[in-house]
């Protein structure tokens, strides 16, 4: 992983979920990277629920006084790496998909039905095909 360009595009796709008119529910983001080994304990604290996923997403409220309104995104590194080699765009672009979906969550969007999966998966590659350079230059050769 490329740290640089790796924030480069949390910022793009940030920019994407929460445009100018429509603030971040959230002050702070963190990332994490994890592999198919770690991310069933992820769900597991989450959700109550031990199984394998690509990405997890929790926000936390603000604490007045002491904290801002927080959020993670939890990304499956290994799955990413194995699923991309399959896919269009590779590696790199199925771990920004997984970002991007789990910014599609924190902007409110549930994939609870088929349709409103469907409807954030049109938007979550919307959005990386506005900028396929942007998740390019992500993971190091």
């Amino acid at each position: 992983m490329r740290p640089a360009p790796f924030r480069r595009l949390i910022r793009t796709l940030a920019s994407r979920a929460f445009p100018a008119d429509v603030p971040a529910p959230f002050g702070e983001l963190s990332v994490t990277l994890t592999d198919d080994a770690d991310m069933p304990a992820y769900k597991a604290g989450c959700f109550g629920v031990r199984r394998q996923t690509d990405v997890v997403v929790q926000s936390y409220e603000a604490v007045p006084g002491v904290c801002p309104a927080t959020a993670e995104i939890i990304l499956n590194a290994e799955r990413a790496k194995a699923e991309g080699k399959a896919r269009p765009g590779g590696p790199a672009r199925e771990l920004a998909l997984y970002l991007a979906h789990g910014l599609d969550h924190l902007a409110g969007h549930d994939d609870d039905t088929p349709a409103r999966r469907r409807a954030m998966r049109r938007r979550e590659t919307g959005w990386l095909d506005a900028d396929s350079a942007a998740y390019r230059g992500i993971l190091a050769r």
